[in-house]
């Protein structure tokens, strides 16, 4: 069986790296492209590094551009590499815009399609990442869940049982197996973090950056949290030009801007953190098995299991309601909610993938 591992954005490297390892450990020829869709080094080579993942065998440097810029030289570079290749497998991973470039010129071209962390949905359209979930979602011959929410809504598309495997969250994989190393780089002590709480934050969609206003009320948030403790802020290449851009950068002197860190010192940091502020997807499943407090500044998320059985909490982007959710669970930890880490988040999700791969071939 050979598998053909596509990859074009940070949160797609800590996914694929544990079904890279499965694959290899059950002997299967594997190829690893890489689209270039993020192309900084700090936001990509790092991570190649910090994940024990190979150099891809092709990067097909299409770099950024508009949506339809992207895809579209996505689809152009990578379907002569597919002729070449002849997988009996590709697999896409997450929401970005290489899965579903990738998922149509397979489908195009025959080639069966597994969609790893497939099944989520924020029900918010404007959303371009939940376009191409659903779109992947009907292209792909397996759909492979990191939840049971994921099945159920699958179901009510029309996808078809035998196209559903619920296998658990590869996120969690990469999560649980580098911890200790993690932990290992003392990357709070290094920045001056420790013996004290401290809140990490990363913010970097569209709606929360994008828009002065609602950018200057997270950074007053920001502000004011960092008069009680420090704040560390690992700033997103598109952030810092908007900060930049929109003159900003008085309402961030007193927190703690850093650049993009690799995936281990990203991880070293939640892991000791009083809180996390976020907009990002992963975060909120690192933060559910981490036991850390988490407030994902956004109205919606396609990760609902992380609220119900996990740390999250939606907070709106605005100055007040950011402060007062952390005076809250400041106060209150949780709500004193029964915590538990959801159903086969357990660091088996990769083996679960390729054993079903296996079973299809």
């Amino acid at each position: 069986m050979k598998l053909l591992h596509v990859v074009g954005a940070r949160p797609n490297f800590m996914k694929v790296a544990p079904v890279i390892r499965a694959g290899q450990a059950g002997g299967y020829q594997q190829v690893l492209v890489h689209t270039g869709q993020h192309y900084d080094h700090a936001m990509s080579e790092a991570f190649f590094r910090d994940l024990d993942l190979p150099q891809p065998d092709i990067n097909l440097e299409v770099g950024s551009g508009s949506h339809a810029v992207q895809t579209s030289g996505i689809m152009v570079a990578f379907e002569p590499v597919l002729q070449e290749t002849a997988p009996d497998w590709i697999l896409v991973y997450g929401d970005v815009n290489s899965t579903i470039a990738c998922a149509l010129v397979a489908a195009k071209a025959g080639i069966r399609i597994a969609h790893v962390e497939a099944g989520l949905r924020s029900r918010d359209r404007t959303m371009p990442e939940e376009l191409n979930r659903l779109l992947t979602d009907q292209l792909a011959d397996l759909c492979l869940t990191p939840s049971r929410d994921g099945d159920a809504n699958l179901r009510a598309e029309g996808i078809p049982e035998s196209r559903i495997q619920f296998v658990g969250n590869v996120m969690v994989d990469t999560l649980r197996h580098l911890l200790n190393r993690a932990r290992d780089t003392r990357t709070p002590e290094k920045l001056g973090l420790a013996g004290g709480p401290y809140v990490f934050v990363t913010l970097h969609r569209p709606s929360n950056v994008d828009v002065q206003e609602t950018l200057a009320e997270l950074l007053a948030a920001l502000d004011d949290l960092a008069a009680d403790m420090p704040v560390i802020f690992p700033i997103h290449p598109r952030t810092k030009s908007r900060i930049q851009q929109f003159g900003l950068e008085r309402l961030a002197s007193r927190v703690r801007l850093v650049e993009p860190l690799g995936y281990l010192e990203n991880i070293a940091l939640v892991d000791r953190a009083r809180l996390v502020l976020t907009d990002s997807g992963g975060l909120q499943e690192e933060t559910t098995v981490l036991g850390i407090p988490c407030l994902t500044a956004r109205p919606n998320t396609e990760r609902p299991i992380t609220v119900s059985e996990g740390t999250n909490r939606l907070v709106a982007s605005t100055r007040t309601a950011v402060i007062e959710a952390v005076h809250q669970l400041l106060k209150v930890p949780l709500n004193g909610k029964a915590l538990r880490v959801p159903e086969f988040w357990d660091g088996h999700a990769a083996e679960r993938i390729i054993a079903r791969l296996a079973n299809e071939s």
